[in-house]
């Protein structure tokens, strides 16, 4: 079946950098697109970044220049490169195999804070 497994998360200082993994199984990694979303308290799912089987990239504009989504298919792991982060960036982080979220990992939590 289906396995996501996020890993990575913690607490960082505003204007840090985190990185963030994804150990993924159960299905053909290579040929899926693949997504990251996260959840702040209080707040819905948000869509933050996409990457495609041949590594192109999309991103949302809360993340835009700052995150990085990338891929290794041969370790079939996600990653997601956060730098310059801020405080609204406190959330839990979801990779995820669809575009609404809806097969995604157990999350990884993530704390911006001073």
């Amino acid at each position: 079946q289906v396995q996501l497994v996020e890993s990575g998360g913690g607490l960082v200082q505003p204007g840090g950098s985190l990185k963030l993994s994804c150990a993924a199984s159960g299905f053909t990694y290579e040929e899926s697109w693949m997504y990251w979303f996260r959840q702040g308290p209080g707040k819905e799912l948000e869509w933050i970044a996409t990457i495609n089987s041949v590594h192109r990239t999309w991103y949302s504009e809360s993340v835009k220049g700052r995150f990085s989504i990338s891929r290794n298919n041969a370790e079939n792991t996600l990653y997601l490169q956060m730098n310059n982060m801020k405080t609204e960036d406190t959330a839990v982080y979801y990779c995820a195999k669809d575009a609404k979220g809806v097969t995604k990992g157990q999350g990884t939590q993530v704390t911006v804070s001073s």
